[in-house]
């Protein structure tokens, strides 16, 4: 049951919250006092606090730092009367969740009790989701910095609990399996199997088979009855990739599948329940796809029940420097060597436009780690995996590299000088701090200034 603590000085007020609150379901306790209301809130776990603005020896402000300065996690909302509107506003900056004026409504300040746990139970569903597609072995990660990703992690906050069909989209790239895969973990499914399929990956005449399995006989070769994907995750979840590649035969039997609850095994004549819930990533516009008649319209509708979208790194730029920092820290442990990026890297990183999105960021780090004798990373060490860009023709008409792409020689002695130039800087002309920035020897560092001529 959510503990609440009453923070007001008008025993009026505190006794009939006291019995409004219960009644919504609340432990609710009450103190008139600022001061003795601090210690017992920092001494037992509330959930909620709902504190008063104007209190005489301890207002609710000064009760919200002190609470937050020992370390409290409770949501704190501020009742104000009027006038107090300024004050309230304040202790919001200061961290407070909301506030609710006085005289207010019943419903008003249950709403609000009820939005306010809304909000805390998203908070540890993101965190939780967060750590756990950071950690977990084999995955790629999730760093969730941006908004948008933020926003994605909310929703998987909101539909992992419940059995309905999820459409998640996105660049190839992004980890919508990564995101289907925290779906099925988060949900009361988790302990049981999380099955996925690449319906690109599959000659078409196979997949009908592998997703539903086959009798014996049903074809030259089928020996034996063998068990289909739907079967295989019954009781857990189906991640459908590249569902936008499904042939238009197969997707009439899915939609069945989908609406009935039912499949039929290639060869056989009855139908067969499973419990499966379907989760299917694209990286298609499947609403373009169903008007072009490429895809039908009613399973479209049938899957797009809520949909995840996954924006591309380019979108989200403040992602790219954890999401590579995070990447070294796992290849750090994996090789059991130090490993890290400067400053200087993390920045050189954040401006590629990275067409692969986070797999191909990935990538870039491991084979650098691979490649790469330092321990903190250079942007000369990513830059043979960094993406090409066009530029202008030379003269007699031919670029600097084949196809008027920069050569590879031209990209890393850009990239090289751009690094020394920001370590330089940012060490305010020490060279030897920059040598240590840049993880190479002071000679290093002399040698490849009167190369560049940098001064």
């Amino acid at each position: 049951m959510t503990r609440v603590l009453v923070v007001d000085d008008e025993p009026g007020l505190r006794q009939s919250l006291g019995l409004l609150l219960s009644d919504a379901g609340y432990e609710v306790a009450a103190e008139g006092d600022g001061r003795r209301a601090l210690e017992r809130a920092v001494a037992e776990p509330f959930d909620l606090i709902l504190c008063d603005v104007r209190m005489p020896e301890l207002d609710g402000l000064a009760f919200l730092r002190g609470y937050r300065e020992r370390g409290g996690l409770a949501l704190i909302i501020m009742m104000s009367a009027y006038g107090g509107e300024e004050a309230a506003l304040a202790a919001m900056k200061e961290g407070a969740y909301d506030y609710v004026p006085k005289p207010f409504r019943p419903d008003e300040v249950v709403l609000t009790l009820r939005k306010a746990e809304e909000r805390e139970r998203l908070r540890r569903t993101v965190a939780s989701l967060t750590a756990q597609l950071d950690g977990g072995p084999g995955e790629r990660g999730i760093v969730a910095q941006s908004r948008a990703m933020q926003e994605a992690l909310e929703l998987v906050g909101r539909v992992a609990e419940r059995g309905t069909t999820v459409l998640i989209t996105g660049e190839s790239g992004t980890g919508k399996e990564v995101i289907a895969r925290a779906i099925h973990r988060a949900s009361p499914r988790a302990a049981r199997r999380f099955v996925g399929i690449n319906c690109a990956a599959i000659p078409e005449s196979l997949l009908e088979s592998e997703l539903f399995g086959y009798v014996r006989g049903a074809f030259t070769g089928a020996t034996a009855d063998k068990t289909g994907l739907f079967e295989e995750a019954s009781g857990g979840t189906l991640l459908l990739d590249e569902i936008g590649e499904l042939p238009l035969a197969l997707q009439a039997k899915l939609l069945r599948a989908l609406q009935e609850g039912e499949i039929r095994r290639v060869g056989d004549q009855k139908m067969r329940r499973v419990d499966v819930r379907i989760l299917a990533a694209t990286a298609k516009d499947l609403a373009v796809e169903a008007a072009a008649g490429r895809f039908r319209e009613d399973l479209y509708y049938r899957l797009n029940v809520v949909t995840i979208h996954l924006p591309p790194l380019r979108e989200r730029p403040e992602d790219i420097a954890p999401l590579a920092r995070h990447f070294a820290e796992r290849l750090s442990r994996r090789f059991a060597r130090p490993l890290s990026l400067g400053p200087e890297t993390l920045a050189w990183l954040a401006a590629q436009p990275w067409r692969g999105n986070v797999r191909e960021l990935e990538n870039a780090v491991e084979r650098a780690a691979v490649l790469s004798d330092h321990e903190i990373l250079l942007p000369t060490d990513l830059t043979p995996v960094a993406p090409r860009h066009n530029v202008e023709q030379g003269p007699g008409g031919e670029g600097r590299g084949m196809g008027g792409e920069v050569a590879l020689k031209d990209i890393v002695e850009d990239a090289e000088r751009k690094a020394i130039v920001a370590a330089l800087a940012a060490a305010r002309g020490n060279r030897r701090e920059a040598a240590q920035r840049l993880g190479v020897s002071l000679r290093t560092l002399f040698y490849k200034m009167d190369r560049y001529r940098i001064e």
